[in-house]
């Protein structure tokens, strides 16, 4: 791999950026498919307790997070190259996503400080927390790349989104509990960070959002 050209690098790169493209947007399908399909699920209670062992649409849930956790995976492949440290935080999101898709939580995922958790609701709701924060982490990262390209500027939207989002929804973890106003926000946070990582995709995918992106 380290004899290849330059431009059959760029191929790979665009390849894995493509591939990841894909991947979110049939990962997210699956995950919005399962919430509907649970419908008390629309608006209230945590987005994974559709992948509740008891819910008819786990699998699907479970599928879609896998997917969702592919495409992070395949986009730090595709700019491993370029921006390393962005690289190792999506791929740890990736990896903690996947995680989180692989051990269900219990009815209800309670998690403290207000519920009584099993060992499984602490290690998937962990993951959960951990994809996260690291996803967040990486789209602060590329929002201070030096150079001023397209992926730069909609990585600095982004997190002046999900940055204050995420604050919103730790603290409404703690002072208020599950409810409906944490599911909205939880669901806000899955949204924007899923919509960033498809675009990003699809610009590196473009060949062109590469560009000027090192260091």
């Amino acid at each position: 791999m380290a004899d290849l050209r330059p431009d059959a690098r760029s191929s790979l790169t665009q390849i894995a950026a493509r591939l990841a493209a894909a991947s979110t947007v049939v990962g997210a399908g699956l995950v919005v498919a399962s919430v509907v399909a649970t419908r008390r699920l629309w608006f209230g209670g945590y987005v994974s307790e559709a992948g509740v062992a008891a819910e008819p649409q786990a699998s699907t849930y479970r599928w879609g997070i896998l997917g969702l956790a592919l495409g992070l995976l395949l986009l730090a492949v595709a700019l491993v190259r370029v921006l390393p440290l962005t690289a190792v935080l999506l791929a740890g999101s990736g990896l903690f996503a996947a995680l989180s898709g692989s051990v269900s939580c219990s009815t209800g995922c309670p998690l403290p400080p207000y519920e009584s958790a099993t060992a499984a609701d602490l290690v998937h709701g962990g993951a959960s927390i951990l994809a996260v924060g690291a996803a967040t982490l990486a789209i602060a990262a590329l929002a201070v790349t030096s150079e001023d390209t397209p992926v730069r500027r909609l990585s600095r939207l982004t997190f002046w989104i999900v940055g204050p989002l995420v604050v919103a929804v730790g603290l409404a973890m703690l002072v208020l509990g599950r409810g409906q106003l944490t599911g909205l926000l939880e669901r806000a946070i899955l949204l924007t960070a899923t919509a960033w990582t498809l675009v990003a995709a699809l610009r590196v995918g473009a060949g062109t959002a590469t560009m000027g992106l090192r260091r």
